[in-house]
C-alpha cells in the first residue's frame, strides 16, 4: 500500500501528508481560525521554503534559521507555523486585500498571504537585506506566487508607492511603530507587529480608529530584531561580575551606575498564593505591570549567576522585574506540592536594595491581579510621537523615538 505511515510498512510519509498534520495540529490548538487561512497552509509547501533542511524539519512546529550575521547571531528565520497561523489571525486578511508585509524572510509568508487575497488582492513583501529578498523571489517564483511583489527596502520606510494598504504585517521585532506604517494604512485598516516594550515582546494586532492604533489582540512571541531600532532599549549590568543584567527602554531612568552590587545586599521575599504548573504561561502578569509599573524591566543572568545563588529567576534569559535607582524586584517560584497534571509552584518575588521589599511587594501585587483572570490582557495604544493621546489620561505612557504607547488594565 502506497504511502503508509511509518509505524507499519516503515515508509515515511509524503510532505502533503506530513503539512496536514502539522495544520491539524494547529488547528488543535485553535488557530487558523478562518477558513481561507486553514487552506492556505493546507495548500502551501513551506519546504520548498526551506529547502536547506528535511521534510520533517520543514514541517514541524518550529524555528527553521536562515541566515546568521558575522557574530552567528540569526539575521533571518522562518517563523514556527502556529505563531504564522495566530498572526494571519489577528490580521484577518480577506480575498481582495492589499497587504504590505515588513520582512520577507523565506518567502512562505508572503504565499500564505498570497494565497488568501487571491488573484483580485495584492502582497507587496519588502526586506533590508538584498541576498533574503533574493533567495524568497527565487522560492516565490518557481511556487506559483509570482504576483508576490518583493522589494529590497528599509521597513522603517515602509513603501509608499503601493499605499494605502488594507493590512500591514511585520515579521520582525520591532521597538518602535514607524510613521510610515501608520500613514500607509488605509482607514479601518490593520497593523501585526512583533513589538518589544520593558524587555518583552509581544504580536499585537491594531485597528486603525481616529488616526491611533488601538490594540484589539496580544500573543507572547520572538522574533529578529528589526535594523536600525538598536537605540531604543540598553543593557544595565547590576552584578559586579556582569552575569545578571537588566534590560530597559530609552525612557527609563535605571542604570548599572547605582545598580551594580544590589544582588549582594540581603533579599526579601514575598509570595503571591497564586500557583502554576509546569506548562502554564504567565507573560500576562509581565505585560499587566508595564501597563501599572514605570520600573517595569526584563532580568537576564548567566548560568553562572544560577549556581551561585546569586539569583532565582524562573526564566534565566527573560525574566520579569521591578526596579528604581537603587533597588530590584524579580519574579521566582517556590515547589507547592502536586496536582493531578504534575508539580505546582507558587509564584513570588525576591527584592534586594533599599526599597526591594516594596518592588516585591508591588510585584506580587501585580501576580495577584493576573491570577484573578489570566486570560485579560491590557489594551495598548498608539499614535505618533507628538501627537495628541489616547481619550484616557489614567493608562502608563511608554515614550518611544517616531511613536508613544499608553497601556490600559
Amino acid at each position: 500500500m502506497a504511502e503508509q505511515g511509518v509505524a507499519e510498512e516503515n515508509v515515511p510519509m509524503s510532505s502533503a501528508q506530513v503539512r496536514q498534520l502539522l495544520v491539524d495540529r494547529i488547528r488543535s490548538y485553535g488557530y487558523a481560525r478562518t477558513d481561507a487561512v486553514e487552506q492556505a497552509m493546507r495548500k502551501v509547501e513551506r519546504h520548498v521554503f526551506v529547502p536547506a533542511v528535511s521534510i520533517a524539519e520543514a514541517y514541524a512546529d518550529d524555528i527553521v534559521i536562515t541566515k546568521r550575521d558575522s557574530s552567528g547571531a540569526v539575521s533571518s528565520s522562518a517563523s514556527m507555523p502556529s505563531l504564522m497561523a495566530i498572526m494571519l489571525d489577528q490580521l484577518d486578511i480577506r480575498p481582495g486585500m492589499k497587504v504590505l508585509e515588513i520582512g520577507t524572510g523565506t518567502g512562505y509568508n508572503a504565499a500564505l498571504l498570497a494565497s488568501v487575497v487571491g488573484d483580485h488582492g495584492a502582497v507587496t513583501s519588502i526586506d533590508i537585506d538584498e541576498e533574503v529578498v533574493n533567495g524568497a523571489r527565487v522560492a516565490l517564483d518557481n511556487n506559483g506566487f509570482a504576483s508576490v511583489r518583493t522589494l529590497v527596502a528599509d521597513g522603517g520606510i515602509g513603501e509608499p508607492d503601493g499605499a494605502p494598504y488594507d493590512r500591514i504585517i511585520a515579521t520582525v521585532g520591532a521597538w518602535d511603530i514607524p510613521r510610515s506604517w501608520c500613514y500607509q494604512l488605509a482607514d479601518g485598516g490593520k497593523l501585526v507587529v512583533p513589538l518589544r516594550w520593558r524587555g518583552q515582546s509581544w504580536s499585537v494586532g491594531f485597528d486603525v480608529i481616529d488616526g491611533l492604533l488601538r490594540s484589539t489582540s496580544a500573543v507572547s512571541c520572538g522574533f529578529v530584531p528589526m535594523i536600525g531600532q538598536e537605540d531604543g532599549e540598553r543593557t544595565e549590568i547590576i552584578s559586579a561580575d556582569g552575569f545578571v543584567q537588566l534590560v530597559v527602554d530609552a525612557d527609563q531612568a535605571i542604570t548599572s551606575e547605582s545598580l551594580v552590587g544590589v544582588l549582594d545586599q540581603e533579599g526579601v521575599e514575598r509570595w503571591s498564593k497564586a500557583t502554576i504548573g509546569g506548562g502554564d504561561i504567565f507573560d500576562g502578569i509581565w505585560f499587566r505591570m508595564s501597563a501599572t509599573e514605570p520600573g517595569c524591566c526584563r532580568l537576564t543572568a548567566a548560568p553562572e549567576a544560577i549556581q551561585q545563588g546569586l539569583c532565582r529567576p524562573v526564566i534565566a534569559h527573560r525574566n520579569p522585574a521591578l526596579a528604581d535607582a537603587t533597588s530590584v524586584a524579580y519574579l521566582t517560584v517556590r515547589p507547592r506540592g502536586s496536582g493531578p497534571e504534575g508539580p505546582r509552584f507558587e509564584l513570588g518575588a525576591i527584592g534586594h536594595g533599599p526599597s526591594g521589599a516594596d518592588l516585591a511587594q508591588r510585584l506580587c501585587s501585580a501576580i495577584s491581579d493576573w491570577d484573578l483572570d489570566r486570560t485579560a490582557i491590557p489594551t495598548v495604544v498608539a499614535g505618533p510621537a507628538g501627537s495628541a493621546s489616547g481619550e484616557r489620561a489614567s493608562g502608563m505612557r511608554i515614550e518611544k523615538t517616531s511613536s508613544w504607547l499608553e497601556l490600559f488594565v
